[in-house]
């Protein structure tokens, strides 16, 4: 198994050239475009209008852009400093950082974002340090939303694009197990998720009242294989099933993206 240096030098070469993050969210697919709209309909919901938020792990700022021009005041840390630099030019206040250690004062947010650092965090230790930080610099009473990529959608994409034949079931038993990632992965993904062990790392980190929603809903795997642009009654219909199916136990990990949702004593 790779150590984290390992990774985290592998994140800095896929998103530092090989993969255009903002674009998967905004115009890559239909799946994109819902997972962005459901997180901002989550976020929106339960933190008020211009309130500070932290982007942990930001990207070039896909989030942050539209949390901005709805009248947030946001600022975004993210490790790759091709990120950093478009979010900067993007007009947001952005540095380079570690989401272990955050150069922000204590409770110096009312939410905060960390939608990737999570699967990107091979130990346990370094994802509750994560955890721990993001509540250290969310105020009191405020609101962590902790992304997270669920270890069913990961095993069932592996399963339909590889030959059973061939299968390494020891491998596929660690991922269903313990959450560990392909070795033959491009993606450089630290660790798998479910429902239950996301809201329990952010438990025993300290956050209270937490709920894990799926972000995408069961139509979500369908709609990356359509077009940005796909029919908006079909549109629609995927975002009110995601919605239905939010917090339902099982079904919300059919979505590839978690959210954990949870608050700052």
């Amino acid at each position: 198994m790779a150590d984290q240096q390992d990774l985290d030098d592998r994140i800095q070469a896929y998103y530092g050239g090989a993969f255009d993050e903002h674009a998967r969210l905004r115009s890559r697919s239909a799946q994109g475009r819902l997972e962005h709209r459901r997180v901002q309909e989550l976020v929106c919901d339960r933190v008020a209008a211009g309130a500070r938020i932290i982007d942990i792990g930001g990207g070039t700022g896909a989030h942050a852009i539209t949390l901005q021009g709805r009248g947030y005041a946001v600022s975004l840390i993210d490790p790759v400093a091709q990120h950093v630099s478009v979010a900067g030019e993007a007009g947001l206040d952005a540095q380079v950082g570690d989401a272990r250690d955050l150069p922000f004062e204590d409770a110096s947010f009312a939410a905060t974002l960390m939608l990737g650092p999570l699967y990107h965090l091979r130990a346990a230790s370094d994802r509750r340090r994560a955890i721990e930080e993001a509540r250290r610099v969310t105020d009191s009473g405020g609101w962590i939303f902790a992304g997270a990529i669920s270890r069913y959608v990961a095993f069932g994409q592996i399963f339909l694009t590889r030959d059973p034949a061939e299968a390494d079931v020891e491998e596929w038993v660690a991922l269903l197990r313990d959450g560990a990632p392909s070795r033959r992965l491009r993606f450089p993904a630290g660790h798998f998720h479910t429902a239950e062990s996301l809201e329990r790392e952010l438990l025993e980190a300290g956050v209270v009242d937490v709920h894990v929603h799926g972000v995408e809903g069961p139509a979500g795997v369908f709609m990356e294989q359509l077009p940005v642009d796909v029919d908006p009654e079909l549109q629609s219909a995927a975002a009110r099933l995601a919605d239905a199916a939010s917090e339902h136990a099982g079904v919300r990990d059919m979505s590839a993206h978690l959210l954990a949702i949870g608050r700052v004593p």
